[in-house]
């Protein structure tokens, strides 16, 4: 965060929350009726036809649009990596950081394939979070504005934003955050993450269940738990899915750790991810005992576990697919073909 945002506080934060904008049910009606109406038996491009309702709801219009996706990846550094709970050293996050901006990332790859505008938000790489094994990794002011600086990745003209993140640790952090919201034991959300041995698991493991003993109050408020628990990038992922849903932005969440910081805003409000689709399901297994907790399918789930925005990149070019029939297709009408008879 180069350029520190206003502080705002939780108080704020709750009360946007509270008054998020519902879901346009008139262009929702209108894609469903379309769909009704297209040269192909009803229901025969399954979840196709469901991405395709599910932006005109969220965007607001018919026909939906899809000339415009982002890929958002925050990066942020985290205290609890010196306890050896990565394959990988934190100033790894920095180094990639460098790769995205010099385009030798896969998601820089995947990004281009789907002609999506890729950009990385740093957040004071310089400067992680605390251990929080030790106490709070953040206080509410720097969590604050984190999620403010999140928010600003949402600008006009964007049509549908795929978010992502890089931080070594924090899939152990992620790990964290879920036992503190939704319950369970440590071992239960923890998986290996970057690649960690069985020596560099049962570290993880111990960090988590250190972090919840030294951070009771996380399970009492979700966004206690964000700021207890969570990082920078994180909290900059919760920002942008609010700012999302106030500017009528469809969401794709990427797999484990993105997910994660999305299901502090599904504790505060199981309504506040209606406008998210989850681009894919992590190896991670933390991931799948996630998506159930929330209510959530993937779309894709090819085993992998990179991070990096790069399953919700890959989900572009299928909401892509599923706009491009919904406004493309002939109608029975329309191609002198004979619907169904009833």
């Amino acid at each position: 965060m180069s350029n520190p945002q206003p502080a705002i506080s939780f108080e704020e934060i709750r009360s946007l929350l509270r008054n998020l904008p519902g879901p346009d049910l008139d262009s929702g009606t209108a894609a469903l009726q379309r769909e009704r109406q297209l040269t192909k038996p009803a229901g025969s491009l399954g979840r196709l036809e469901e991405l395709a309702q599910w932006m005109s709801t969220w965007q607001g219009q018919h026909p939906p649009d899809l000339r415009r996706p982002r890929i958002a990846v925050f990066a942020g550094n985290h205290g609890v990596a010196a306890r050896g709970v990565s394959a990988y050293p934190a100033e790894v996050t920095a180094q990639m950081v460098a790769n995205f901006q010099n385009g030798g990332a896969a998601v820089n790859q995947l990004s281009e394939q789907a002609d999506a505008d890729l950009r990385v938000y740093e957040l004071d790489l310089d400067n992680p979070t605390a251990d929080f094994t030790q106490g709070p990794a953040m206080g509410e002011e720097d969590c604050c504005r984190a999620m403010a600086y999140g928010m600003m990745a949402v600008e006009m003209g964007v049509q549908l934003i795929a978010l992502g993140e890089m931080g070594i640790g924090n899939s152990t952090s992620a790990a964290a955050l879920c036992a503190a919201l939704f319950g369970g034991d440590a071992r239960d959300w923890t998986g290996r993450g970057t690649g960690v041995d069985d020596e560099g698991l049962a570290r993880k493991v111990a960090a988590v269940e250190a972090g919840l003993a030294a951070n009771p109050e996380a399970k009492d408020d979700p966004l206690e738990a964000l700021r207890r628990l969570g990082g920078y990038e994180l909290a900059a992922i919760a920002g942008a899915i609010m700012a999302a849903r106030m500017a009528r932005v469809p969401v794709l969440l990427d797999g484990f750790a993105c997910t994660a910081a999305a299901a502090v805003l599904h504790k505060a409000d199981p309504r506040a991810l209606d406008h998210c689709v989850v681009g894919h399901r992590s190896v991670e297994p933390g991931h799948s005992r996630l998506l159930e907790i929330i209510g959530k399918e993937s779309l894709l789930d090819l085993g992998m576990r990179l991070g990096e925005g790069s399953g919700a990149a890959l989900a572009i070019n299928i909401v892509k697919a599923a706009v491009a029939c919904h406004s493309g297709m002939a109608t029975f009408t329309q191609a002198g073909v004979s619907g169904r008879k009833d």
